[in-house]
Parts: C-alpha cells; structure tokens; sequence
C-alpha cells in the first residue's frame, strides 16, 4: 500500500471509528442517524470533506456518479442538521495526532500564529458576524479564522473560528497555546498585532519560544512603553527585564524602569491584586534596519547566544509560510465557497476544508522531486494541482482503482525563479455567491 492510500485508510478509519459513538457528535443523540437510508453517519463526514466549489445540486451528482437516485439537497441539509461542528474539530485534531510533528529547522518546531477573514452569506439579523457598513453601504458578514501552522510540515496544528464582529486574536492565540501539547522545543511566531505581554507569558508559562514582530513606534505600543530602558535610535538587541503589577504603590510609580502597571481593563491573565500581585518576564528587543529610513523589532525569549539577530530575521522571514497557506486554503481547497448559510453548517464546512488541506499537504510532502542538472531553474511541485488530484482521490469510492497519485503529483511542477516578487495587492473580497455558482 502506498503512502497514498495510508493517509486515506487512516482518515477513513477514524470518521468509521466515529459512527460507531455518533451519539456523541449529534444533536439529537437518542434519535440521529438511527436510521440510515441514503445518509448514514460517516458517508455525510464524508461527502462534506469531498466538496468543492460547486453548487451543492453539482456536488451531489458529481459524488453519487450522477444516478438518477441522488439524494435532494433538502435531504442533505436536514441530515447536516444533525451533526455537530464539533464533530469535525474533533476529526481534525485526531487526523492529526496520527501524523505526528517530526520535522524541524535546527531542533526548532516552527508555528506560525495568524487570522484570516472569511466571508460568508450576508445577514443583517446576525449581530456577532455583520458589518453595517461596507462597499454601497450594504454591508457585510464575516468570521474570523485564528490558526497555528506547522511551517516545517505545512499542517494546521490547530484553529479557533471566532465571530467576525468581536474576534480578538491576542485571546485566540493565548487559548490555542494553552492547549497545545508540542516539543518545548517549539517557538511560535507571529506578525504584528499579537505583541501582547499576555501572549508572551502564555507562551513562557507553557515552557515555549516566540517570536512575533512588534510596532516600531511610540504610540501605544510595547517598543514605546519600553523608551527608558530601549536605545533611542538605530539598531539594537537588548535584554528588558520587567516585574508585571496591577498595583500602584509608591515602589512601583518611582521605578518604571523596573515595573510595568497593568490597570484593570488590560488583559494580563498572571496578575491580580491579591494572590499573584507580581510577574516577572525578560524580553528579549531586537531592532534592524530595513531601508534607510525603516526599521523593523522583533520581541523574543530566544536565547542570544544561540540565535544571533541575524538568525532571528532568517526564522521571522519564515513565517510567510501561513500567509501562502491561506492563499491556497482558501482558492486552491475552496474556503471562500460555501455550501450553506447558517453559521453551524459554515463551521463544518471550514474544519472540513483544513482536514482537507492537511490530507494533501501529508500526501504531497511524501512526493519527491529530481532535480535534472539540464533544467534552467529549479523545481517545486504544483500544490494547487496537487491539491485538485488529492481532492479527486478522497472523493473516489473504494470499488474503483485509485490512480497513482504520488506519480500524478511529481508530474506537476512549476520553475522556482530566483528575485522574482509582486507586490501584494489587498482588496475587499466577498463571498462567492450561491448564484453565481449555478449559473
């Protein structure tokens, strides 16, 4: 058996492992699913990770070999009704933990912390997820998509789908390190946005490195609250030891260099006024120069003499890993195509679409590629065409022979040209319309 074929077993194997307790994934446990006719338990997990971008009419026909007895739309629909988004959270953190973490760059495991806008279906009467006002004034609704991304491995470890309306990704990313149970050997990077002392003890709590790019500047920023114990220009890299309070004694106001004041509307989860009236933590502040004129810091618990500021830009750098997945999570495996408009089927559909993704990035890491000496670049596979061949093999049932989807892939390359860049263009994107895909 290929490796192919294993990933698939093993997949297929779990959501099976599933049906037999489904009363723990279903709404109704008494009663779901207790009878099967055209949709049991596990063909519905199923048939929900093989969706594409099509209407959910195309998607029925396309899976069920276009037989003149297809289930009806309205058959899924109250049938998906049933399951809990929960369940596919589930199946995704056990996919996972069969495929455990192995590669690393030079003993580090690397995640990546990053969120994602995901639009779907427009609806005022929604408060968590609507935005009165967008393009014409219309408005629109959105989630907010919190992942950790394996860059070594090019697998989500772990996600947090939060309200469009009230996310919070320093709040996202402190539970998602809570929970994650990695090599201490692991640092978790991240853009600006997550420089949060919060964050920061989250991680040192747990025993783990971050990294994670902070404001250069003095408006309301942690580089700016730090100016008396910061160099005030060009590039440095510092040690800032500090003492975390919620109190305002006489010591503390006469030494800001040494405390740091958290008022009680500031997040910080170790410091209270009575048990925990102090937290110590030491930052490590890098700052390099960019351009003339630019400067970017970097804030770190990484020890100095193992990784010199130079190799702390070379790993920040990195982290664009997880801006690349969510291009390809979202067009190549199809996260801006939804099949629904209620916010639990929208949850399923998204833990589907990252099962999904974590399916083909496993498949694909296997396949090897032979760099020819005749060839004037070198070569990377296709991953949006590896993609649509795993997405084509998870759907084949099991009575018809597989193709040999590893040899598939390797024939799908694309030249790496060295200097080459674009510059990224940001626009407001909606939601792929139900419309449009049936026309």
């Amino acid at each position: 058996m290929n490796f192919s074929l294993q990933v698939k077993h093993i997949l297929f194997s779990i959501i099976d492992e599933m049906n037999d307790y489904r009363w723990l994934f279903t709404k109704t446990p008494e009663k779901d699913f207790s009878r099967e006719k055209k949709w049991s338990f596990h063909k519905m997990i199923k048939f929900i990770l093989s969706m594409e971008s099509r209407s959910l009419k195309d998607e029925l026909l396309h899976y069920f070999d276009f037989d003149v007895n297809t289930p009806s739309n309205s058959s899924f629909n109250q049938r998906r009704s049933q399951i809990l988004p929960e369940a596919f959270g589930f199946l995704f953190h056990e996919f996972n933990s069969r495929f455990p973490e192995t590669q690393t760059w030079h003993g580090l495991h690397l995640i990546a912390c990053d969120g994602s806008d995901l639009n779907i279906y427009r609806n005022p009467d929604d408060p968590d997820n609507y935005f009165p006002n967008g393009p014409d004034n219309k408005g629109f609704s959105q989630f907010h998509l919190n992942a950790l991304y394996d860059l070594c491995t090019r697998r989500y470890k772990d996600a947090l789908i939060q309200p469009g309306v009230k996310n919070n990704e320093c709040r996202a990313v402190v539970t998602m390190i809570d929970r994650y149970a990695g090599d201490p050997s692991t640092v978790f990077i991240a853009d600006r946005g997550y420089e949060s002392y919060n964050v920061f003890a989250h991680a040192q709590e747990k025993g783990f490195f971050y990294l994670i790019r902070a404001r250069d500047s003095e408006n309301g920023s942690i580089i700016g609250g730090l100016k008396r114990q910061l160099p005030h220009d060009g590039e440095y890299d510092v040690m800032v030891p500090l003492r975390l309070t919620r109190k305002q004694t006489k010591e503390v106001k006469e030494h800001p260099e040494i405390y740091k004041f958290f008022p009680k509307d500031s997040t910080m989860d170790y410091i209270d006024l009575h048990e925990n009236r102090y937290y110590d933590i030491t930052l490590r502040i890098a700052r390099f120069q960019l351009t003339d004129e630019t400067y970017e810091c970097l804030i770190t618990n990484l020890p100095r003499e193992d990784y010199p500021w130079e190799t702390l830009k070379e790993l920040y750098a990195k982290r664009w890993g997880i801006e690349t997945s969510f291009r390809e999570l979202k067009y190549a495996v199809g996260l801006t195509a939804f099949h629904a408009k209620k916010v639990e089927y929208i949850k399923q559909e998204i833990w589907a679409r990252m099962i999904l993704y974590n399916f083909c990035e496993l498949i694909t890491a296997s396949v090897m590629i032979e760099q020819k000496n005749e060839r004037k670049h070198p070569y990377q596979l296709n991953y949006t065409r590896a993609i649509g061949i795993c997405h084509y093999f998870i759907r084949l049932k099991e009575e018809k022979a597989p193709p040999d989807v590893e040899k598939l892939i390797s024939h799908e390359l694309l030249p790496i040209r060295a200097g080459r860049c674009d510059p990224r263009k940001v626009k407001p994107k909606s939601s792929v319309s139900f419309l449009y895909r049936t026309a």
